[in-house]
């Protein structure tokens, strides 16, 4: 008997008809998913894993580290009754409709039921082409697989919601790659992440039967989602359909000011990257904010057009949203429920990046108002809201971080322990300034008068500056994965060297805690890294 053992699902595969071709190459489909097998690996080796993930599941650490586990989670073995699986789905990539695109280098091993976390679904990112790979091969190389795994175990620990990294494994095989498109090709290590999540479904899932007028696949994915992963709406019905419609907008909407609050940017907000459950998904070129630029990008790709801008994320969410709508319009017909829940999500954003900002300022909001849960309608959510003159607090701190290379992570760090004494404002806030020379007279003048307001503003409360310091110390964090030491760990671990991966996983389970013995990982960027290829922009190369 095996030593792992899962209690197996299937719903996905079991509720819907499956692809018939058995042979795998890329083709249109036009079923949810195709059955395929994960390409057998060389020499595998596990070089990463997450605890936490892995207890999520129901393993120990003597299964994690035993050789089923590795044979496994590389796709070189398969238990009982596992029968994996590639999902069809389409999607706007940069806003332009793609048609068909899918699982083309992710592999769903199974189902499973777990003892305590309910389903969740366990799957392999770069083990092999599926009918949904296009030109591409389906492999995945290290360097994208190392950034894959940190970030989505930091976005965890950062309490973001995401699809989590179970483990990161060598293939043993050479996968050749041009990493930036430039003609310069080669070959480098292949690697594969176990990814895990309650659902991998996707905005595109509903978009690609939807231009293909496939009402009853529509409908079939649609109620499967909400019975799957919103079954407290109720069974599914047209005032159902729009009671998930507005949960999707409200996750979403939460992901996305969760994001602008540690500064990360996603990189690549293509409507097939969109989770439904409203989780982080696909880490492809993504990057975190050092020095705070509202107009800044990761992505090679988007470097001329900025779509997917650090400042635009929640625009580009209700754009995507608005293609959601689109296609399940079908189900309900009628375009004025939609568009309010749309117009609601703008208002929600606004209202919720205040919240978020007077969070990290340790401020107050002066008005309140109270909003009924989605998902408890007995239950009331009291909300602030921002009057004019703290609205005006937020949007001058963006300019003022604007004007000057001011690494957001520091500063907001710094701002929580601010001395009373007025003279030393500037020269604690020092370290946060990437070039010395750009702060002037006039600069020094407008932030002095800025902390004046902020200072009265923080003060008005009735809590103490004690208080007010953890409260901020809770919403900024201290480490987040900056994008030269990703990269770091990157080189590091091309060279069998594992030991900063390690580190970094480690340090970001505690982002909000000061670890004195981690202190160099929340140092500012150092110079050499502002234009280093893997530090400052990235391609959708994998």
């Amino acid at each position: 008997m095996s030593d792992i053992t899962f209690t197996l699902d299937n719903q996905f595969t079991a509720t819907f008809v499956a692809d018939e071709e058995a042979t795998n190459y890329p083709r249109q489909v036009m079923c949810a998913y195709s059955f395929v097998q994960p390409k057998t690996t060389t020499m595998p080796k596990l070089i990463a894993s997450s605890e936490s993930v892995a207890k999520q599941i129901g393993l120990n650490e003597e299964q994690v580290n035993s050789a089923e586990f590795l044979q496994l989670f590389s796709g070189n073995s398969l238990l009982a009754n596992m029968k994996p699986f590639a999902m069809c789905y389409g999607g706007h990539q940069f806003g332009h409709w793609a048609g068909q695109l899918g699982d083309g280098r992710a592999i769903n091993l199974a189902e499973i039921v777990t003892q305590n976390n309910g389903h969740k679904t366990l799957q392999l990112k770069g083990a092999g082409p599926t009918p949904y790979s296009r030109t591409a091969d389906g492999f995945a190389v290290l360097r994208s697989s190392v950034r894959e795994f940190l970030c989505s175990e930091a976005m965890f620990h950062l309490g973001i919601a995401t699809t989590r990294a179970l483990s990161l494994s060598l293939t043993g095989d050479k996968v050749v790659r041009d990493m930036f498109y430039d003609g310069h090709a080669k070959a480098e290590q292949g690697a594969v992440v176990c990814r895990v999540s309650s659902s991998f479904i996707r905005f595109g899932s509903f978009q690609l039967p939807a231009s293909r007028q496939d009402l009853s696949l529509l409908t079939q994915l649609v109620d499967y989602v909400i019975g799957r992963d919103f079954a407290h709406l109720g069974a599914p019905s047209p005032e159902v359909y729009l009671a998930w419609f507005n949960e999707v907008c409200d996750r979403t909407c939460k992901l996305v000011v969760d994001w602008m609050r540690v500064g990360f940017v996603h990189g690549v907000m293509n409507t097939d990257n969109m989770s439904i459950i409203g989780e982080t998904i696909d880490y492809g070129p993504y990057g975190w904010i050092d020095n705070f630029d509202l107009n800044w990008t990761p992505n090679t790709t988007d470097a001329n057009g900025k779509r997917y801008r650090f400042g635009d994320q929640g625009e580009i969410a209700q754009w995507n949203l608005f293609q959601l709508a689109n296609a399940i319009f079908p189900l309900i017909n009628d375009a004025e429920p939609l568009q309010k829940a749309l117009n609601k999500f703008s208002q929600n954003y606004q209202q919720q990046w205040q919240n978020m900002m007077a969070a990290k300022l340790g401020i107050e909001l002066s008005a309140k108002t109270s909003a009924k849960l989605p998902t408890e309608p007995s239950t009331e959510l009291t909300t602030a809201l921002a009057s004019e003159a703290e609205i005006k607090l937020f949007v001058d701190l963006e300019d003022i971080l604007m004007s000057v290379e001011t690494d957001m992570t520091i500063f907001y760090r710094r701002l929580a322990d601010l001395p009373d004494d007025k003279s030393l404002w500037l020269s604690h806030l020092n370290v946060c300034f990437y070039d010395e020379n750009e702060i002037s007279v006039t600069y020094q003048d407008t932030l002095s008068s800025w902390l004046e307001r902020y200072s009265k503003l923080r003060d008005s409360g009735n809590k103490s500056r004690g208080e007010i310091s953890k409260k901020m110390n809770a919403t900024n964090p201290k480490y987040v994965l900056r994008n030269y030491l990703a990269q770091q760990a990157i080189e590091l671990a091309e060279q069998e060297d594992y030991s900063l991966l390690h580190q970094l996983q480690q340090v970001l389970t505690k982002p909000y805690d000061e670890q004195p013995e981690f202190e160099r990982f929340a140092e500012k960027r150092p110079a050499w890294a502002k234009h280093k290829a893997g530090c400052s922009m990235l391609s959708c190369s994998s």
